[in-house]
């Protein structure tokens, strides 16, 4: 009882002291040289929810950072996710937190650690893995935190056979793998908008507006194959790279098609070129990535580590089969009606915006805005129709040979099960 006694109150004095030393470093004067918070921003998904911390500047995050679950002193709810900033400083700006209350986490807190270090706080009701990694223009953490909100629902209440519809509901939070969902809903994301025109090109012809032209009337010819489309953007507005994640992942999209057109320095350069996601990219894809990710070449290398932690290897395999379709059907299409096509052919890329979607995900680089040929191309409302409609036509083969693998896999399993 006496030794029960003693631990008790050595934990008291324990956080009275850690109390004392948090409130130290609030009245304490602001080091030199740190960093400021911006803003935190939450979004919840189906099966996720996003945190993102946006900085004033870059920060380095050890590839093993103080990241733990952490329950309280009674051993009850809520667990806690914590990851140690370094050289950051919040003050007092952040004591009240962020609200979540998502069904996944509670809140989001962030407070001074010592007098170098920001430390956050997520505060959960329920988790089964995260994943983190650092992004930039503008500099700012990014943390997915996953679970399933309805487990906990599911585990209290019993079965009802007689209410299948509130069965079906309870499933809702999970996906099928990559390789067995049905392909129904794209999302297509014309890049750039807004005070971001993208490239500019011969005669002044603006990327933006011509990715959002060719992207509706790609939607177009995709409801005519009776595909569901969502488009991130459908008017002249800028969206930043965790606002076109959110349409995207918010309406579940089983694929995810990035509209762009290239530029270069070399104007005697043209064609078209698909991009998937890969870890193993090829070296002088790195300044494409980098125009279209709005960081410098040398930053886009950081993109390794991190994506070696994003389990890309699904994702990636699916998306090469969708650019390859999608290839396909572009050059020979195009080259019926417009003769020889520059073809520059399917790569890997680190892009951004392909690394922060769930889904099967591809990048064409439509032509080159620097290149006379090119440019009066991407300007004609009849080619960009016709390029339209190759890519969904690759879009349509995609899901032709999805649906063969599905009923393959359905007529082998029934085969097994037979006597």
């Amino acid at each position: 009882m006496m030794k029960a006694t003693r631990r008790s109150m050595s934990d008291r004095v324990g956080r009275i002291g850690l109390c004392v030393l948090f409130l130290g470093l609030l009245g304490a004067e602001r080091p030199r040289g740190l960093g400021d918070v911006n803003e935190i921003r939450t979004w919840s998904y189906p099966d996720y929810t996003r945190v993102v911390v946006e900085l004033t500047r870059p920060v380095e995050l050890s590839d093993d950072p103080v990241v733990r679950l952490g329950r309280d002193e009674k051993g009850k709810r809520p667990e806690r996710l914590y990851i140690d900033i370094p050289g950051i400083w919040v003050g007092r700006e952040y004591k009240e937190g962020v609200p979540v209350g998502d069904g996944l986490l509670q809140a989001v807190r962030l407070g001074q650690n010592t007098l170098q270090t920001t430390r956050m706080v997520i505060d959960l009701d329920r988790y089964d893995r995260h994943r983190m990694f650092t992004l930039s223009a503008p500099d700012r953490i990014v943390v997915d935190v996953y679970g399933n909100r309805e487990e906990e629902k599911t585990a209290r209440a019993p079965a009802d056979p007689e209410n299948p519809a509130a069965q079906k509901k309870s499933k809702k939070g999970s996906r099928l793998p990559m390789g067995s969902r049905q392909i129904q809903r794209v999302i297509i994301d014309p890049g750039h908008g807004g005070k971001d025109p993208g490239a500019i090109g011969v005669g002044g012809i603006r990327e933006k507006d011509v990715n959002l032209r060719l992207s509706k009337m790609l939607a177009a010819r995709l409801r005519a194959r009776s595909f569901e489309v969502v488009m991130t953007r459908e008017d002249d507005r800028y969206l930043n790279l965790e606002e076109r994640t959110v349409m995207a992942e918010s309406a579940r999209g089983d694929l995810f098609i990035s509209v762009h057109a290239n530029a270069s320095r070399n104007r005697s350069l043209r064609g078209i070129e698909i991009y998937y996601l890969d870890e193993d990219h090829k070296r002088h894809n790195l300044e494409v990535a980098a125009r279209e990710n709005g960081v410098k070449p040398s930053e886009v290398d950081s993109l390794q580590r991190a994506l070696s932690r994003l389990r890309v290897s699904e994702a990636s395999k699916h998306s090469r089969t969708l650019a390859e379709c999608v290839h396909e059907d572009i050059t020979e299409g195009l080259g019926v009606t417009y003769g020889d096509v520059s073809d520059l052919g399917v790569k890997k890329g680190p892009f951004y915006v392909l690394f922060m979607s769930s889904m099967p995900s591809i990048l064409v680089e439509t032509g080159f805005l620097t290149n006379r040929k090119d440019a009066r191309l991407l300007a004609s409302d009849q080619y960009l129709d016709t390029l339209a409609a190759q890519i969904a036509a690759g879009l349509g083969h995609y899901r032709n040979q999805g649906q063969q693998r599905t009923a393959a896999a359905g007529s082998g399993k029934s085969r097994k099960g037979s006597p």
